[in-house]
């Protein structure tokens, strides 16, 4: 086998920060080690066996099965709002957790299915397994999912993204077409150092924060290589409503401060980027897909310390009395909390409590704040049918009302498709959430008026009809399931 791949700490190091370090004065910087020297074997075959995890496997056998390890169930019991896939558990959809987003959602493909994820080894799957109204948008659908999304991009140009998801998968070898993340998406295949495979988004996204991909330090990229998936993105489209890129809502930010504010502006800058119609409320939206780069480097107390995602979702491991990363990556709380250790001394068990506790405080305004919007949602739909009916409404209520309504959508739906249930940034979480909340007040008290001036009566307590929305779902028509419904934490007992 080759020279190990670079570590962070040495144990002596490690052994020195569990002891002294404390939430957000640890900073991993500061005990980062020089890479180890290039492997000495033969590179890889750069051309398409490159891509294939089992030749890598033949040089890296621990981080071989370390990887093929996130195909199989995370240990069950441990985190308490992801559960989708944990060993003994039935998979979990969001729309069964969180009903508010059935309503939300209707005329979505998210509307029907919205599971939770299972593990890098299943992206392709997933997508194929999933109810197809999520895969309308093209080859664009799989440029998160499959290794060879940069290659595919070289040979079709535009085309990539707006010929059938279906099409573009048939042009890969048979064997890989459910091929999820692997090896060459992070690393270089002649040296194994972190690479960013994803120029034609990620590297785009780059150049309007002021970086350029090929000058990023090994620490930036312990995070860019993450966010070349796990970001917000928009695919923009022409008058038929034909994919033409994927693109990521990054203008006018800088590293390290990626608000939701400017994601929203830059969402709202342009019509091509609404991407379906909400059936609600008759609005062509855009929509935030897992936001967690954005969300976390967004000065939180875990990057202002220097934190990267690797550090925490790559914890160090030994293997045959080496010291490596751990590349079945997941969420440390679904392992032993091991990744704390290196700048927490508390218990795992107090950390976890720990977690859980901040992920209590934002779920129980989050579900608050859903539900809030979502009667926005049925005020809007009774403001249609009265005008349909030829009543009145004050159009300059009406879009003020709408104004109100988008910011608080947006703020909600990033919140939560962010994965870490609002852990990755505690602080802003509950900032976007309160702000959400205001403006789906906002939108309540513009529409409350209008619809009165219409001669509407609207009762105090809107009928949502959830069964309307979280029934019959999709082509696989889906029925609720109670049992996974997500509820405030007062009421858990």
């Amino acid at each position: 086998m080759g020279v190990k791949i670079a570590t962070r700490y040495t144990v002596a190091v490690l052994a020195t920060l569990a002891a002294t370090a404390i939430w957000a004065g640890c900073s991993h910087r500061a005990a980062e080690v020089q890479p180890a020297q290039q492997v000495t074997e033969a590179p890889l075959d750069p051309a398409d066996a490159a891509i294939d995890p089992a030749r890598w496997g033949k040089l890296y056998p621990v981080h071989y099965q370390q990887w093929k390890l996130t195909s199989e169930p995370t240990p069950a019991g441990l985190s308490k709002y992801k559960r989708g896939y944990d060993v003994g558990e039935e998979r979990r959809d969001k729309l069964d957790e969180y009903p508010f987003l059935a309503l939300l959602y209707n005329g979505w493909g998210f509307g029907a299915e919205y599971n939770e994820p299972r593990g890098h080894y299943y992206m392709v799957q997933d997508q194929l397994e999933v109810d197809p109204g999520r895969i309308k948008a093209g080859g664009a659908c799989l440029t998160c999912k499959t290794p060879y999304a940069p290659k595919l991009a070289r040979e079709m140009g535009l085309a990539y993204f707006s010929t059938p998801y279906k099409e573009v998968l048939a042009r890969l070898p048979k064997a890989n077409q459910t091929l999820g993340v692997a090896c060459i998406d992070c690393h270089d295949n002649r040296g194994m150092a972190l690479r960013i495979s994803r120029g034609f988004t990620l590297g785009k996204a780059l150049r309007e924060i002021g970086l350029d991909q090929d000058k990023l330090t090994r620490d930036q990229k312990r995070t860019f290589v993450c966010a070349q998936c796990h970001v917000t993105y928009m695919i923009p489209k022409d008058k038929e409503m034909h994919s033409t890129d994927v693109v990521f809502p990054w203008a006018g930010s800088s590293e390290g401060h990626i608000t939701i504010e400017n994601i929203i502006k830059q969402i709202k800058s342009s019509p091509s980027h609404g991407e379906w119609v909400q059936a609600v409320t008759g609005f062509k939206l855009a929509f935030i897909r897992h936001p967690e780069y954005e969300f976390y480097s967004n000065q939180s107390p875990h990057y202002l310390a220097g934190v990267t995602c690797a550090d925490c979702h790559m914890p160090m491991m030994i293997s045959n009395n080496e010291e490596l990363t751990d590349h079945r990556i997941m969420s440390p709380l679904k392992g032993s909390m091991s990744a704390c250790a290196a700048c927490h001394s508390e218990t795992p068990a107090q950390l976890r409590q720990k977690v859980i506790g901040i992920q209590d405080r934002f779920i129980d305004r989050y579900l608050k704040t859903g539900y809030t919007v979502a009667t926005d949602a049925k005020l809007f739909e009774m403001a249609n049918k009265a005008a349909a009916a030829g009543k009145q409404i004050d159009r300059e209520l009406y879009e003020m009302a709408r104004e109100h309504y988008e910011q608080a959508f947006y703020r909600l739906i990033f919140l939560g498709a962010e994965n870490s249930t609002g852990f990755h940034n505690p602080a802003e979480a509950m900032r976007v959430i309160e702000d959400a909340s205001s403006h789906a007040a906002g939108a309540d008290m513009h529409l409350r008026q209008l619809l009165a001036k219409a001669g509407e009566r609207v009762p105090d307590k809107v009928d949502l009809e959830l069964a309307k929305y979280t029934n019959n779902r999709g082509t696989k028509k889906l029925q609720f399931k109670k049992e996974h419904e997500i509820l405030p934490p007062t009421l858990v007992k």
